[in-house]
């Protein structure tokens, strides 16, 4: 019989009744504008700043809001979302003061495309962009980091940990890098926080995006961590919320949500954790079982519900879809594209062949995820591979026929 597992926890997670209940209040009952002066309209500033100081403690921000005295915004900053974040950190350093004339960016090949896009609209408009390389295990190179830093150097911005192969970077060091160069550091953590330990001043990060719905939070809300005395500007302009830097009524009960979800992650995170990655090792063990199969990313220093791996002579996109009729929702690298198919630019950034990157398949878990899920999972996957490989024009007597394979995919 068939099940419905769910395995695609990086793409977004299932609200957790945490989140749900502290939200619903401000769904229905507490609807005021933030900005309004009368009373429900200072309940639903003063639950925003109680949100703030929330997710203040749960990143360690220095400066927490004083919610009893004043309704400054401090650290965090509410988004509608980490593609909204990291637009605000990285532009809104750039063309602001703190950037101090400052042309020069230096990021990472692997980058989510809320960053890489970012860094591509700025080299158009007269910016430098450095795009660093990774290893075979999608480690940034801290060598050409320190050869590319220079006077010029505003901003350096590298991810936490990667949404595709679940690598963790090493920040605290890449940070201090960038700080010996008079450069501000700022790191996508969307994948990262709730998920590892993030602490903002240990770690030495001036600015972090994160999203709620990758927590068990709610979609289309995310946060992005300023560190006192970092100047942006505006991405939004209107009625000055948010610091003047994203204008626009709050969503409340989306910011509510957010904190609640993260707060509850972070408490107990070890433990939690520890039960995702016992889940994703017996994953890793019985899907490496498949012949021809290649686990992507640093089999160690990962996300540790996140397991990447490539198939040869496979098509992601056919994987995908014939493991959602056996009931298994995962993600692929690859996108359909006018016709073609174009592999993951992470997984072409490790350095793996053409033909071989489009055959991806990730799988994320959590915490909401059991033995059964993982073990009905290895068969589908088995199944489904051994399926798709009988029918490959590059699938010939058990192994694959890469030069076929190659000759395929040319372009």
């Amino acid at each position: 019989m068939k099940r419905f597992v769910y395995a695609d926890n990086a793409a977004t997670t299932p609200l957790s009744d945490t989140a749900f209940e502290a939200m619903k209040p401000w769904l229905t009952e507490f609807y005021g504008n933030p900005s309004s002066l009368y009373r429900i309209g200072r309940q639903a500033k003063e639950a925003l700043n109680e949100a703030r100081e929330t997710v203040g403690k749960c990143l360690n921000a220095a400066e927490p809001v004083n919610v009893a005295n004043d309704y400054k915004p401090g650290e965090i900053v509410f988004t509608g979302g980490g593609s909204q974040a990291d637009n605000l950190a990285i532009r809104g350093f750039m063309h602001g003061p703190g950037a101090k004339g400052r042309k020069h960016i230096i990021t990472s090949k692997i980058e989510h495309h809320a960053v890489l896009y970012t860094c591509e609209a700025l080299e158009k408009e007269g910016f430098r962009v450095t795009y660093l390389d990774v290893d075979k295990q999608g480690h940034v190179d801290l060598e050409q980091l320190k050869n590319e830093l220079s006077e010029d150097t505003a901003l350096v911005t590298i991810m936490a940990a990667n949404n595709e192969i679940g690598t963790i970077q090493p920040i605290a060091e890449i940070a201090a890098l960038a700080h010996a160069a008079g450069a501000v550091f700022h790191t996508d953590a969307v994948q990262a926080v709730g998920h590892m330990h993030i602490d903002v001043q240990a770690m030495g990060i001036d600015m972090l995006s994160l999203s709620a719905h990758k927590f068990r939070g709610p979609r289309g809300v995310g946060v992005l961590y300023v560190k006192k005395g970092v100047a942006l500007a505006p991405l939004i302009y209107g009625g000055g919320q948010e610091r003047g830097l994203i204008s626009g009524t709050e969503n409340t009960a989306g910011c509510i949500g957010l904190a609640a979800a993260l707060k509850e992650a972070v408490e107990g995170l070890d433990e939690k954790m520890a039960y995702v990655k016992k889940l994703n090792d017996r994953l890793v063990e019985g899907i490496m079982k498949i012949p021809y199969t290649h686990y992507t990313g640093d089999p160690v220093n990962r996300l540790p519900g996140t397991a990447s791996f490539v198939f040869e002579a496979i098509e992601g996109e056919g994987l995908l879809l014939r493991l959602d009729s056996e009931g298994v929702c995962g993600s692929t690298g690859s996108a359909c594209s006018t016709g073609s198919l174009d592999p993951s630019h992470v997984l072409m950034a490790i350095g793996l062949p053409h033909e071989i990157a489009h055959g991806s398949l990730r799988l994320t878990l959590g915490e909401q995820n059991t033995e059964e899920d993982v073990d009905y999972i290895i068969e589908a996957v088995t199944k489904v591979v051994a399926g798709l490989r009988a029918l490959s024009p590059v699938w010939e007597n058990g192994k694959p026929n890469l030069t076929a394979a190659s000759n395929l995919h040319a372009h």
